[in-house]
């Protein structure tokens, strides 16, 4: 049996509103016909069960969208088949994205009895003029009632806090951090506002309404995020996530250790590897389209673009990863003569096992690896 991390991705595409920062396969919510989604849901699995069997998942992730939106029927349906078609390691992590609204937070309990036992809530922010800005439908009071009914419910939560907004102050982003880690959350996400191609934040700031903040003042409060939450017991494991020792994301350290994941739901990607070929899978992005036909396509990976991919994770995690034999014999791109300019630079660290970003190199590497390696 293989015992690498193995595991699920399932793309919940509607939410009850599209925020301005966000650039994933999205759409406003409407009425679903639940029999249409299990059905859909667990023919995908059961191709992906007949392709790698002998696995156990060792996580099931609900991201979205927002899939607490999700009617319960699937939810449950979702996590039976996955333990009919899989079964789930000892300690396998099944999560599930949230809002930290009213309606969400009454559905917690429901959620937990179905099986999920870790909640990722998006707050986003502790301050009401912040959430207006960023188009969320919680206030700060909602969030932190959330907050205080997810630690109740569940063993393990985690929230996302987005900072450099337009006005927002170091002294600000302080506080409002240092209320955060008070909270009682195993795991804490830390993003930086990026303004993607296509949203509405894109096209305010292309027409001069605001800008985004200044990079300096940028670098400083990823700097003071990084001190904070380690003086907190929280330090960083990778770029932007936080967790107390044993609390990291296993499945996002799927991502980022290069391991198999699975992609099911409208828009959803996976990672496959079969015969030593790197297999990149996408779903149908309309849900009708994929309702229709809920299967993927299939792309292998050159060597190179493999490389590339797990390079660009890799180095977000602040323990770094190895560099194999096929590293340093197999490099079209010349991507070693990038990360050695990257050592040189500082950037980078190398012990002769694992190459790793350095304290510079994390601000850096935070919003420009993947096009440093492509």
């Amino acid at each position: 049996m293989n015992t690498k991390p193995f595991g699920v991705y399932l793309h919940w595409p509607y939410c009850a509103r599209i925020c301005p920062y966000c650039d994933f396969n999205v759409y406003k919510n409407r009425t679903n016909d639940e029999a249409a989604w299990i059905a859909a849901l667990t023919q995908d699995l059961d191709f992906w069960a007949n392709r790698t069997a002998g696995q156990k998942l060792s996580s099931l992730y609900f991201g979205g969208g927002t899939p607490s939106l999700a009617p319960l029927s699937v939810i449950e349906a979702v996590i039976t088949h996955c333990d009919q078609k899989w079964g789930f390691t000892d300690d396998a992590e099944i999560t599930l994205e949230a809002n930290p609204t009213d309606a969400e937070r009454a559905t917690f309990a429901d959620h937990a009895k179905a099986g999920i036992n870790r909640l990722s809530l998006g707050v986003q922010s502790l301050r009401d003029d912040a959430l207006k800005f960023l188009g969320r439908e919680h206030d700060a009071e909602g969030a932190l009632r959330a907050i205080e009914t997810a630690n109740d419910v569940f063993n393990r939560i985690t929230f996302d806090l987005i900072y450099a907004r337009p006005n927002q102050t170091l002294a600000d982003w302080e506080k409002e951090l240092g209320e955060a880690l008070a909270l009682g959350s195993s795991h804490l996400s830390l993003y930086q506002l990026t303004i993607e191609p296509g949203t509405a934040f894109a096209k305010a700031v292309d027409s001069g309404r605001w800008q985004p903040a200044p990079e300096d003042l940028c670098a400083d409060m990823f700097d003071l995020a990084q001190a904070q939450a380690a003086a907190a017991h929280m330090p960083a494991y990778e770029i932007s996530n936080h967790a107390a020792p044993g609390n990291e994301s296993r499945h996002n350290m799927i991502y980022w250790t290069n391991a198999d994941y699975i992609g099911i739901g409208p828009g959803a990607h996976g990672r496959i590897t079969e015969n030593g070929i790197r297999m990149a899978t996408e779903t149908a992005l309309k849900p009708s389209d994929y309702l229709a036909n809920p299967s993927a396509t299939e792309t292998p990976l050159t060597q190179d673009e493999a490389m590339t991919e797990r390079f660009s994770m890799g180095l977000r995690l602040i323990g770094g990863m190895p560099l194999t034999p096929d590293d340093m014999f197999f490099d079209q791109a010349n991507r070693l003569d990038t990360l050695k300019q990257l050592i040189e630079d500082g950037m980078l660290e190398w012990d002769q096992q694992n190459v790793r970003a350095t304290a510079d190199g994390r601000r850096l590497l935070n919003r420009v690896l993947y096009a440093l390696l492509g």
